[in-house]
């Protein structure tokens, strides 16, 4: 009897001792995005039908309508709800043109929504640090961290650079009304530091050391779960969180990747939202105090990790009429920057069919394709001049051209979904867009472009992978690099990726030699030709000289830039005048030829035999002769 008291005691002890912990939990909700790149609105726009339902995703609209339902069902249980953005808030979109007109709407609208707090990511450097800097000041820095904060924790401002001014936050504590201490800070990732040539003169410090700091200090200073804003990308957090202890969850970015589920690295939650504000991400997690461990709840109360913003959720009406008014400031900008040949950004520019994929990556694409040949049709009517070739890098290809797909706008293609696929960055006038850069190559070069294309591909990636118009080429990629240097890790390109060149016009093609010295006209964007010459810089033998029509050197791109009148011919303008110029449907609307509708065979893959066999069997015939003369010699020895 004594025995069956006491097994009951050692149960009830045990019950109310879970029953303790349980108690210890302190509960909240995380909803994330990132990269929204001024997506104010649903994409694609041509499927976008204010108030009913349709086939675009996205906005701010329906996503301060998530936001707040959310935040009413948890009040209910006190639970409280954090709302974060791994970065990239500003860059893609036509309404991010509003950022050089002193408009701030994505930082706005991200106050107005309740944002807690957001990183810095590469493309809020699209218009240089000092224009992020105005715009920042526009959008209420410094007062405007008491809304939402931005932090960037490896960012290092020159003394005296105007974006002192913003006193962007190294890291953030939130003391929230459960009584939970969270501590915030945020990254921007080795590659997304790598495509933010603009950034310059800012620079950032080595992520790992900065991440160990920021830990350090928000432990000292009573952070009891520590979160991380990452714009780095999925596979640069992994790495991290298995460097860095101490870090609870990264909510992540710059990739664009949707996690259906977080991803977990050791002790730590990373997750991310894919792009264009299309998903909101939203975690709930359980921190035990006597513990010291966090536990997911979605599973149990069966949610989502992720939510789909659709037509189902209904836009928030305050945030609606933000958008609107930010709207009717883009249609007066585009109906002034295109001399009301387009009046709104919902205008359509063209028709068709088919869509343009940007994809499959390192390959010629029918949108590269179509990029490309439109920069040389522009460049000919500004210039006055036969262009022999044209060259985009893929990285500046931001997706697929989807014409609509829902009964009341199949097929159209708007201006603002075309605009948003090659709208980004700006020119020497401070407008928008990258304009067209004109400038004279020797034939040598050309393919110099191209083994550069091959080669960079191959080692970092398909942003740098070059679609072409007037050009044709096959190569083999397996032949970019010679070999790798051992211990170093070091590759040794070869120049010899590139089997066959030739540029290709109505019929007829000149092939380009090694040694070609003739000089060929070619057009390229203010970005891409700022970077080319760069890497003659690191591999002499692929240098490249900007020259001009009489093949004198040009010491400065922006003298190579077109004009039409006294503005500047930009890519985004080239593509959608393009899109404008083919022969009409009956409805009155230009055509996209059915040329596009796959790649042509411009950029070809061959295989061949690879580089290091040549010296390999020159070394096996050498050491054959030295065998061969060996045995001859011992032969001729007498016995």
């Amino acid at each position: 009897m004594h025995r069956k008291n006491h097994i009951c005691i050692c149960i009830c002890l045990l019950l109310l001792s879970s029953v303790h912990l349980i108690s210890e939990e302190l509960t909240f909700t995380v909803i994330h995005t990132n990269d929204e790149h001024s997506s104010l609105v649903p994409s694609p726009f041509a499927d976008y039908r204010p108030g009913k339902e349709d086939y675009a995703l996205g906005g701010y609209a329906r996503l301060a309508s998530f936001v707040n339902s959310v935040r009413d069902e948890k009040s209910l249980i006190n639970e409280p709800v954090l709302l974060f953005s791994a970065g990239d808030f500003i860059g893609g979109t036509p309404f991010a043109w509003l950022v050089l007109k002193q408009y701030a709407w994505e930082l706005k609208l991200k106050q107005h929504i309740g944002y807690d707090a957001a990183v810095i990511g590469n493309h809020e450097f699209d218009y240089g640090p000092e224009m992020l800097a105005s715009y920042l000041l526009t959008a209420g820095y410094p007062q405007a961290h008491n809304t939402t904060a931005l932090l960037s924790s490896n960012m290092i401002i020159p003394n005296s650079h105007a974006l002192h001014q913003a006193e962007l936050k190294r890291r953030h504590i939130m003391e929230l009304e459960n009584g939970l201490t969270v501590g915030l800070f945020g990254l921007m990732g080795i590659d997304a530091v790598q495509v933010a040539p603009y950034a310059e003169p800012v620079t950032f410090s080595n992520q790992v050391e900065a991440a160990r700091e920021q830990v350090r200090l928000l432990e000292e200073e009573g952070a009891e779960i520590i979160i991380l804003l990452s714009h780095s990308g999925v596979d640069e957090e992994i790495e991290l969180a298995s460097q860095v202890p101490g870090i609870h969850i990264i909510v992540g970015g710059h990739c664009h990747t949707l996690l259906e589920e977080p991803v977990i690295a050791g002790s730590t939650i990373i997750v991310q939202a894919g792009e264009l504000l299309q998903h909101a991400g939203m975690i709930e997690a359980a921190y035990n105090r006597s513990t010291g461990t966090l536990r997911l709840l979605n599973n149990e109360r069966e949610n989502p990790y992720i939510v789909t913003l659709d037509s189902s959720v209904q836009p928030d009406e305050e945030i609606q009429v933000l958008i609107d008014q930010a709207s009717e400031s883009l249609r007066s900008l585009v109906s002034y920057m295109t001399g009301d040949q387009f009046t709104d950004f919902s205008d359509i520019a063209a028709v068709s069919d088919f869509l343009l994929p940007s994809s499959p990556p390192l390959k010629e694409t029918a949108f590269g394709n179509f990029v490309a040949d439109a920069m040389r049709a522009a460049a000919e009517e500004a210039t006055g001049e036969p262009v022999h070739a044209a060259f985009q890098a893929n990285g500046m290809l931001r997706g697929d051209l989807v014409p609509g797909r829902a009964p009341w706008s199949e097929g159209n293609i708007f201006f603002y979904d075309l605009a948003s696929l090659i709208g980004l960055g700006f020119g020497p006038d401070g407008t928008p867009g990258y304009p067209l850069v004109s400038l004279y190559l020797t034939g040598a070069e050309i393919r110099r472009i191209l083994e550069i294309s091959v080669l960079l591909s191959e080692l970092l990636g398909n942003t740098y992978y070059l679609q072409a118009s007037g050009v044709r080429m096959r190569y083999d990629p397996r032949r970019a690099v010679l070999f790798t240097l051992p211990f170093t890790d070091l590759p040794i390109p070869s120049s010899r990726a590139v089997m066959h060149a030739e540029l290709y016009r109505d019929g007829n093609s000149t092939p380009l030699f090694r040694n070609d010295s003739s000089l060929y006209h070619v057009i390229s964007d203010y970005y891409l030709v700022a970077f080319l010459p760069m890497v003659g810089e690191l591999l002499p033998n692929l240098s490249i000289e900007l020259k001009d029509r009489e093949g004198n050197p040009i010491t400065h791109i922006d003298d190579a830039v077109i004009y039409t009148g006294d503005r500047e011919l930009k890519l985004w303008e080239a593509v959608v005048r393009y899109a404008a110029s083919f022969p009409e449907n009956p409805d009155g609307y230009s055509r996209i030829p059915d040329d596009y509708r796959d790649a042509s065979n411009r950029l070809v893959i061959v295989r061949s035999m690879p580089l290091l066999i040549f010296p390999a069997a020159l070394l096996a015939v050498l050491i054959i002769a030295v065998v061969l003369r060996i045995r001859r010699r011992l032969s001729r020895t007498p016995d």
